[in-house]
């Protein structure tokens, strides 16, 4: 999934290029991430060489994201299936990419079973839109995010992740503390033959995500120290 975009993003591809003129995009043009990117290359853990298993497994991930989030029509997807396709967050029911496209992103990912009172952010109330203003609000510099480990190749692609940012904004009424917010987790990508993502599992701790948004993170080693529910300690 290399890009060979003229003008495209260094870690993302199917977003510039004679292959997007007929793209429908959620806010009319495709996503600057020009922010998030100075953001993750300043503060990434990890730098893989091109063409590795890793550099690829992470191309996809920001690829899919981005797609998934931004292209309105399930056709412009290129780094989807076609059919079939799901995605499931901490073991919770599976979304179809109908499901997902109609609750947004940031809200399917933060799915819950917790009662509403106790919810700090309630997907259920939320819009795709107002998903979105929340977190780019609180996070201005944008949320970066790059692979750690790959454990398996295709076509059960399974690796280690890292989200971060940094809350220069307020949240849902909570004022900006200045920190890095930051998760770790697991995701398994079942791809075809053609590295199109046919399932999306994945598993992190939601509720410490959250609450690093009430009060500043006592360290970047208490955020990892959670780890993933699934595999903790890897």
């Amino acid at each position: 999934m290399a890009s060979t975009e003229t003008g495209g993003d260094k870690y993302r591809s199917f977003m510039h290029g004679e292959g997007e003129k007929n793209t429908v995009w959620r806010h009319g043009a495709p996503p600057n991430y020009d922010i998030v990117n100075k953001l993750f290359e300043e503060e990434r853990t990890k730098e893989w060489p091109d063409g590795s298993l890793e550099e690829k497994v992470q191309r996809l991930l920001k690829t899919w994201e981005m797609e998934m989030i931004h292209k309105v029509r399930p056709d412009d997807q290129k780094s989807v299936h076609s059919q079939g396709f799901t995605a499931s967050t901490n073991g919770m029911k599976p979304l179809t990419r109908k499901e997902w496209t109609a609750i947004g992103g940031y809200n399917a990912f933060l799915a819950t079973k917790l009662p509403p009172e106790h919810r700090i952010y309630d997907p259920d109330k939320e819009t795709v839109d107002s998903g979105m203003s929340t977190f780019l609000t609180a996070f201005p510099r944008g949320f970066a995010i790059e692979v750690l480990d790959v454990y398996s190749g295709p076509p059960r692609v399974a690796f280690k992740f890292r989200h971060w940012g940094y809350m220069e904004g307020p949240f849902k009424g909570h004022p900006p503390h200045g920190q890095r917010v930051e998760f770790f987790g697991v995701c398994v990508f079942h791809v075809d033959e053609e590295m199109k993502v046919e399932k999306a599992e994945y598993f992190y701790e939601r509720g410490n995500f959250l609450a690093s948004f009430l009060s500043a993170p006592a360290t970047a080693a208490a955020a990892s120290a959670s780890g993933c529910p699934v595999m903790r300690g890897n």
